[in-house]
């Protein structure tokens, strides 16, 4: 499902996604659609295949919010009046990437060669693209974790912990040693803050 598009980007990595707003698409997506921890698929240009990201981060834009002055006309009137009223709120999500798929379906996790364009589709992946990312040799691989460790964001732990809840329930037959990971990372994300 698509969820919204590219409308900026920090790094290489760090993308901003303006989730879509009512009129511009026949299904809106929902909260749960781009909840924290979420993996989405960012398509790049030319069928150059996609890059893997994580929500980590939701930001709300309300330009209107201390602007107290008078109106001409209440809210409810601009749709009837003024059809072409651009609405400024918007909810924005911040997605990490943490690999890319090509075209011909090779898998590599880390820094992404390539980068997304401005208004590039960000969709939701399913749990077969999520589980064919994640095993890329047939056995379950996250390589893209050191980096995510190596943040200095406290939220980094949290935003494993989440990864691996849903690896949990993808890869059953290794639940014992996720279940090892998830432990670290609880601690870590206990710790961590404390200094």
């Amino acid at each position: 499902m698509q969820i919204g598009k590219i409308v900026k980007s920090n790094s290489q990595v760090d993308y901003v996604c303006q989730i879509n707003n009512p009129g511009e698409f026949s299904t809106l997506p929902q909260p749960h659609d781009y909840a924290f921890g979420t993996f989405v698929r960012i398509e790049l240009g030319n069928g150059s295949g996609y890059l893997v990201g994580l929500i980590y981060n939701t930001i709300l834009m309300n330009p209107e919010f201390g602007n107290l002055g008078p109106r001409l006309s209440p809210p409810s009137d601009l749709e009837i009046f003024s059809p072409d009223y651009l609405r400024e709120q918007a909810t924005l999500v911040s997605i990490l990437a943490v690999g890319q798929v090509t075209r011909d379906g090779e898998i590599y996790q880390g820094v992404p060669l390539l980068a997304a364009a401005v208004n590039a589709a960000v969709e939701t992946m399913s749990p077969g693209e999520i589980r064919h990312f994640h095993a890329p040799s047939g056995r379950l691989s996250l390589a893209y974790m050191p980096r995510l460790l190596a943040e200095k964001d406290v939220i980094a732990p949290h935003l494993l912990l989440k990864v691996v809840e849903q690896l949990i329930a993808l890869f059953p037959d290794q639940k014992r040693q996720l279940a090892v990971l998830r432990g670290n990372l609880a601690w870590k994300a206990v710790v961590t803050p404390a200094g």
